[in-house]
């Protein structure tokens, strides 16, 4: 390591500043205890300290006044996070208290951790996979139950073993062709079949955990869903029903909505966020073209659009215009107002948007159920699946593809005649994009891009 040196004592507020009941001020390194025994004075004082075991009494500073009475707790290598020596000092919660112990534990020799560094630390030290490593990530912000399961599940490192196996898979095959190529006379002729068909085997189960990806991501990230339509057709009636509160203000005067307005729901376990916008007309002033502009863009990050007509008048030009402009995008159509009388002609919409399309009231809730089995129907490729191991990180699935990618061109060659150099080749790139998942093979500039997006004290 250069970045992450091996022989610093670490430390860094474990928990969120704010008033609470209890703050964690942690420590992992070689002088984490001769740090702690220099500034805590146990009620009991003892001669010796026994592992993963509390002691009460008071951090003191460098003048021997009392910040706070606590709860220490030594844990020492390598039966901890890190596989160093650990030491967690439990305090009432708030910046005060917090800041001052963490100041005077710098004070007494450690430095303050990076983010991301325990975990780090607890992954170069072998304690976990990169996968489990990224998980505790996933854990923190998980988003709904479902997300939860999943991100548990990495960190129990079931995806991780899961990425070893078919690595070992590749190896075994990759050693059958170099053994070939390194001792001929010695080798048989290798048996292009059978190592066709065992590279088709690995290649089934990676397509299995690339394709969870949509899924998976939608779990990890949520479900962006913008909703977008003419002036008072409903879109603000429809926020307020989905997330059953008064969030938007209903008028029946145009353009209410001039800025866009965000909330988030839970729908069979996926995140949702839903976008109100502006409705979409040509704007009256220099506020309404900023609410407009607001609207395109939001539009250009959404996963779904729902497109509100209003049911009780016939399809305008307007709506014409905008629909065949999201031609190319994946939403629904919603006829709102359905509980009054309908003028507008469905073949008529039918004609302008391939949308499937979704009949409600916003008023009565009316087609509320089949509106969210819709959008749900549109975000998920599986069937709902929130079982079993699940791929949710981007850098997964993108080395995942790049070793399909490698293993398709080895399949290639094993047609005819194969080039057996070019196949172990094709092998060993596809057995290194395994490797960056698990990170057996991970360079230091992917390991700072991963633990920078962690809090400084995990």
């Amino acid at each position: 390591m250069t970045r992450y040196e091996a022989g610093d004592t670490i430390a860094a507020i474990s928990t969120p500043l704010g008033e609470a009941g209890i703050g964690i001020v942690r420590l992992s390194g070689p002088q984490a205890l001769e740090i702690a025994r220099r500034l805590f004075r146990p009620h009991r004082p003892r001669a010796v300290w026994r592992s993963h075991q509390l002691y009460l009494g008071h951090i003191v500073d460098a003048h021997g006044e009392s910040i706070d009475e606590v709860l220490l707790t030594l844990m020492r290598a390598p039966h901890t996070y890190t596989r160093e020596d650990v030491i967690e000092i439990n305090c009432h919660s708030g910046y005060a208290v917090l800041s001052r112990i963490l100041d005077e534990v710098l004070a007494g020799g450690a430095r303050l951790a990076r983010p991301g560094e325990f975990t780090l630390r607890a992954f170069l030290a072998g304690r976990l996979d990169l996968t489990q490593a990224e998980a505790v990530l996933e854990v923190i912000q998980a988003r709904s139950r479902a997300g939860l399961r999943v991100a548990e599940a990495h960190l129990e490192g079931y995806l991780g073993r899961q990425v070893a196996d078919l690595r070992e898979n590749l190896l075994d095959i990759l050693a059958e062709v170099e053994a070939a190529l390194d001792f001929p006379e010695e080798t048989p002729d290798l048996p292009v079949r059978k190592l066709s068909k065992a590279l088709s085997e690995v290649q089934a189960r990676l397509l299995h955990l690339r394709d969870s990806y949509q899924e998976g991501r939608l779990l990890r990230e949520g479900l962006q869903v913008v909703i977008v339509g003419r002036p008072n057709v409903g879109k603000s009636s429809l926020l307020n029903r989905l997330l059953k509160t008064e969030r938007a203000i209903v008028s029946p005067i145009p353009g209410t909505t001039r800025d866009f307005i965000e909330e988030s729901i839970v729908l069979q376990g996926i995140p949702v966020r839903l976008t109100d916008t502006a409705g979409l007309r040509t704007a009256q002033d220099q506020v309404e073209e900023i609410g407009l502009e607001r609207t395109r863009e939001r539009l250009a990050g959404a996963d779904v659009v729902l497109y509100l007509v209003d049911g009780s008048q016939p399809l305008t030009l307007e709506d014409c215009a905008a629909l065949e402009g999201l031609a190319h995008r994946q939403g629904l159509a919603v006829i709102n107002k359905i509980d009054l009388p309908q003028e507008l002609a469905e073949n008529e919409l039918a004609k302008v948007t391939s949308f499937p399309m979704v009949k409600i009231s916003a008023l009565t809730g009316q087609g509320l159920d089949e509106l969210q089995g819709g959008l749900l129907k549109l975000a998920l490729t599986g069937g709902g699946r929130t079982e079993g191991v699940m791929v949710t990180e981007a850098r997964h699935h993108q080395h995942l593809c790049k070793c399909l990618d490698f293993l398709h061109q080895a399949g290639g060659l094993l047609i005819s005649d194969p080039p057996w150099e070019l196949v172990a080749l094709e092998l060993r790139e596809a057995i290194r994009e395994l490797g960056e998942i698990t990170g057996e093979e991970i360079g230091e500039e992917v390991l700072e891009r991963i633990f920078s997006g962690f809090c400084i004290g995990k």
